[in-house]
């Protein structure tokens, strides 16, 4: 019954808060980025659309950095977006009616181009080929990722379930931008301070200790306390270790990519397969070794703080480690087809996988 009640807690918390080991990739290597902070709805009836489209240079090489502007009207909406790796790029939240594009990037000529958007219409323009300037400047390929990378783990740290849960180990951007080091570590600290995560840490200790689970922590306030501690304790080495320490040494991601199309079938299995298999920062596919030995090793670290007559060494160890692994494949298939429509500040999908 205890590891029964620990497993489901532990799906529990990894769905809806992100529980930092989890590590996922993605089935698309290609397709343009969504702008951030959209819900794709505007305020009044008429749904927003999106823009998406490709940059290039006059030779047909894509521009990664180029900074991309919408105006409506001759004003502008706000919406400003950098170009990905692929040289891609989706605004999102468009007025319907008529825009222009500013596109510009460091070495190159301004490119101005305009066009029509229809209420909720996802419309990919030509692609923009770009002219040298006179005078050529090298572009900062790297310093444009970590910018783009910014841009959408800002709209992951709003994304809430319910509109109160944290839901931050989630993109739903296609060919995301792989983090840095920094930005890893963020988000772990930020889903680990998050107040939700202490709500949800009191709830499993009453419960541990309504039906005295780890029976030699005891009873009262001490035991409570003991038990919140053992909990949270979970939480925070395989977050920080899974979600932060591993990621950065590996260089692997994190999060998990939401899939959303294709059959039921194929998105269950995609879903269970991130669990094992995950996206590297140099966007090639690999074993989850952040998740699996983040798993291993939070299983083992909990062996100096249960009680002593549930410390039986490896066998916990493996205990945990096995239900983390778990806890996580069964909260993908939570994210694939449950959650994203638990949350409001989710952005608009474009170019699924």
């Amino acid at each position: 019954m205890g590891v029964l009640l620990r497993f489901v807690w532990a799906v529990l918390l990894i769905a809806v808060v992100g529980g930092g080991w989890v590590c996922a990739g993605q089935t698309a290597e290609r397709g343009p980025r969504a702008a951030a902070g959209s819900d794709g709805v505007d305020s009044g009836d008429q749904p927003r659309g999106q823009v998406c489209g490709t940059v290039m240079d006059q030779s047909g090489a894509l521009v990664a950095g180029a900074r991309v502007k919408l105006t409506s009207g001759g004003q502008a909406q706000g919406l400003e977006i950098a170009t990905g790796a692929d040289g891609q790029f989706c605004l999102a939240n468009v007025t319907a009616g008529s825009f222009e594009l500013s596109v510009s990037a460091a070495g190159f000529e301004t490119q101005v181009i305009s066009g029509n958007l229809a209420a909720g219409e996802m419309q990919t323009v030509p692609p923009v080929a770009l002219s040298v300037a006179n005078t050529r400047t090298e572009v900062q390929v790297g310093v444009s990722r970590v910018e783009v990378a910014e841009e959408e783990i800002k709209v992951e740290e709003t994304q809430r379930v319910l509109g109160m849960i944290p839901n931050f180990y989630v993109s739903y951007v296609p060919n995301a931008a792989p983090l840095t080091p920094g930005q890893k570590f963020r988000l772990a600290f930020r889903t680990l301070i998050d107040p939700f995560t202490f709500v949800f840490t009191a709830g499993a200790a009453g419960v541990e200790q309504a039906q005295n689970h780890f029976a030699g922590y005891g009873q009262g306030a001490e035991g409570y306390a003991k038990r919140f501690g053992a909990s949270y304790g979970d939480s925070t080495t395989a977050t920080l270790i899974g979600g932060a320490i591993l990621p950065s040494v590996l260089k692997q991601d994190p999060r998990y990519f939401y899939k959303g199309t294709g059959s039921k079938s194929s998105r269950a299995l995609y879903a269970i397969e991130m669990a094992f298999v995950c996206k590297g920062d140099n966007g090639r596919w690999q074993f989850n070794y952040s998740n699996i030995l983040g798993s291993l090793a939070s299983g083992g670290i909990s062996n100096l703080y249960y009680p002593a007559q549930d410390r039986n060494g490896a066998a916990l160890t493996l205990e945990n480690a096995a239900l983390g692994i778990g806890a996580t494949a069964i909260a993908n298939l939570m994210q694939e087809f449950v959650i994203r429509k638990l949350t409001p500040k989710a952005p608009p999908i474009a170019a699924q996988h």
